[in-house]
């Protein structure tokens, strides 16, 4: 990519989109565009047609998405589904219809069935149903990455996706009822230390594992990808390592400095068993992770009590 290139960042705000916007300035690039929300809601779409046909970026990364940990997912699916597909649909067509020379799109790995083979290759895509506890973030993502394939394939354009691992770090949403399972891990931890509380309640038995990427890796695979991927099929982006929940706890009490009690409310729902991508693909168009678990939610952890938010 040119460096003089006009770069559009939807969701440049959040984890992801913030530390794409950063890898981006870092290399150089200098003409990256975003708005906010105040800005440009991109649920609308006259708004957002206004904006491709004022700005035509030539490059569009779609991170901006309704994101949030099990909870949210089990409590607004309405909102999940119909905000995504909205915002999908609305950044999308757009870019399509205004000449947008490559557009990566951001899906998730809850796009893979709940009994996936594992780790999940590409391969296993709609090969079952999804996970339940997020279906709708799950169909919605399924449908942007479909979108894509599809305007590549007939109108042959240069839509891609790419579907990341759980993604950590500094930037992370700290709402207590909508955050993921590091940044709420992180937060219930911090204020029982800070409290002198005996003991902090975890969802579900524990057992269940997961793969964590830190913000920064992914951003530096989503610019690799923007720069040299041109394939409709869409790829992994993880480390193709996993942990399991009570592991990450543990973990997660080193990092923070807590010494009480967890116990495990089995009443609550695990979700998937097990979630580890097969980046077998990525790997060999010669990207790898390189930021150690520990290091990343340590260096998470320095910028979380910074935030005003955070009783130290």
């Amino acid at each position: 990519m040119n460096k003089d290139a006009k770069i559009y960042i939807a969701g440049h705000r959040g984890l992801v989109g913030s530390a794409i916007c950063r890898k981006l300035k870092t290399d150089g690039f200098k003409n990256v565009v975003v708005r906010t929300h105040a800005e440009l809601d991109l649920l609308d779409r006259e708004a957002v047609e206004e904006f491709f046909a004022k700005e035509t970026p030539e490059y569009v990364v779609l991170a901006a998405a309704r994101v949030g940990g099990i909870k949210a997912n089990m409590t607004y699916p309405t909102e999940f589904l119909y905000q995504n597909l909205q915002i999908q649909n609305n950044v999308m067509w757009a870019a399509h219809q205004h000449s947008t020379s490559k557009l990566l799109f951001l899906g998730s790995s809850c796009i893979y069935p709940r009994d996936c083979p594992q780790p999940m290759n590409e391969d296993s895509f709609m090969k079952g149903p999804p996970e339940p506890t997020n279906e709708a973030y799950a169909i919605a993502k399924i449908a942007g990455m479909k979108l894509c394939e599809y305007i590549h394939e007939e109108h042959n354009k240069n839509f891609i996706s790419c579907m990341p691992t759980n993604i950590y770090g500094e930037g992370d949403n700290l709402d207590p009822e909508s955050s993921h399972v590091i940044p709420a891990l992180m937060r219930r931890m911090h204020e029982a230390k800070v409290n002198n509380t005996p003991e902090v309640v975890i969802w579900g038995s524990g057992v269940s594992r997961r793969e964590f990427l830190h913000c920064d890796d992914l951003a530096d695979a989503v610019v690799m990808l923007l720069e040299t991927y041109n394939d409709k099929q869409f790829v992994n982006v993880g480390c193709g390592e996993d942990i399991s929940i009570k592991e990450l706890a543990e973990l997660m009490q080193k990092v923070v400095g807590y010494q009480g009690k967890l116990v495990f409310d089995t009443s609550k729902p695990d979700g998937m068993p097990k979630k580890l991508l097969d980046v077998t693909r990525l790997n060999k168009l010669g990207w790898k992770a390189s930021i150690p678990f520990e290091t990343g939610l340590t260096k998470m952890y320095a910028w979380f009590i910074e935030q005003p938010s955070v009783k130290n």
